[in-house]
């Protein structure tokens, strides 16, 4: 399995494990990826959705997408 699908597999799985929330499950899911992943395993979750997302849950895109838009946010400055 490739680093890429490791990342896409547990994104799901933690999406998942947050999906009982309802309507928190995105904002619950993107700050358990931004507090408790290595930068450079966030990056790579983020190229992965830059590239198209391939296999990503919906709550796992709506999570990636908010870590994504705040590092943007963060970069800019």
């Amino acid at each position: 399995m490739s680093d890429e699908n490791r990342l896409v597999t547990m994104a799901n799985q933690i999406a998942g494990f947050f999906a009982v929330q309802g309507e928190g499950a995105i904002a619950a899911t993107a700050d358990h990826i931004a507090k408790n992943w290595d930068p450079r395993m966030r990056a790579g979750l983020t190229a992965h959705l830059a590239a198209g997302g391939a296999g990503l849950s919906e709550v796992a895109r709506a999570a990636a997408e908010t870590i994504a838009a705040a590092d943007r946010a963060r970069k800019a400055g």
